[in-house]
């Protein structure tokens, strides 16, 4: 049997998660505790518990709420070419999802995500180059928008990704490290374009004013 611990802090939310996992067989137990679970004394509040079986199921019960969140995952053969096939569903929210990949080749693939009853449906492709380099743009149909995102491995263990939304004018930024010897995190952060570029322009406004009084 092995166990593992992985904890994560939101900034923005301000606060805190940690998730205890421990494996048997091929079946995977985890509970997740956030900061509301341990603030002022022990409590039931933000105690979520999984059971997995990596590439069947998964199934989710959120605690307080008497939730259950059901993932289940299969792959087909359509043309010679793997699809990856997962359904989910939620019943607290009373929500189903399905989503499918379609694996042309290790550099590229085509996925497709779909709620049912809904308009929302996102499109994506992902381009892998070389092995290192990813370029991922999407196509959000509800949202009638694009995404972008840019990523590169480095030293095997390490990626660093670049997120445009043209939609909310925002770039996301992104650091995550998967190691077995040096341990796992991901650092994220969303910044303004347009607050970005304004304050360029006013620094290079601010100096190009500054050089004009010097001269």
């Amino acid at each position: 049997m092995k166990a593992s611990l992985k904890c994560r802090y939101d900034v923005e939310r301000n606060g805190a998660a940690t998730t205890i996992g421990l494996s048997a067989g091929d079946v995977k137990l985890r509970a997740t505790l956030t900061d509301a679970t341990l603030v002022k004394g022990p409590s039931l509040n933000g105690l979520a518990l999984a059971v997995e079986k990596p590439g069947f199921f998964i199934v989710d019960y959120n605690v307080p709420k008497k939730d259950y969140r059901f993932q289940f995952m299969n792959t087909v053969k359509v043309v010679g070419k793997p699809l990856n096939l997962t359904y989910i569903h939620g019943q607290g929210n009373n929500f189903t999802t399905v989503e499918g990949t379609l694996v042309f080749n290790p550099a590229n693939k085509v996925s497709a995500n779909y709620m049912l009853g809904s308009s929302n449906c996102k499109l994506r492709y992902a381009y892998v180059h070389r092995g290192q380099t990813t370029f991922e743009p999407s196509y959000d149909l509800s949202k009638n928008s694009w995404d972008f995102a840019l990523s590169r491995k480095v030293y095997d263990d390490d990626v660093f990704k670049a997120i445009y939304q043209p939609l909310t004018k925002a770039l996301g930024l992104e650091w995550s490290r998967n190691s077995i010897s040096n341990g796992s995190f991901k650092v994220q952060s969303y910044i303004s374009v347009f607050i970005s570029i304004f304050g360029l322009l006013l620094s290079m406004s601010c100096y190009v004013v500054c050089l004009g009084y010097f001269i």
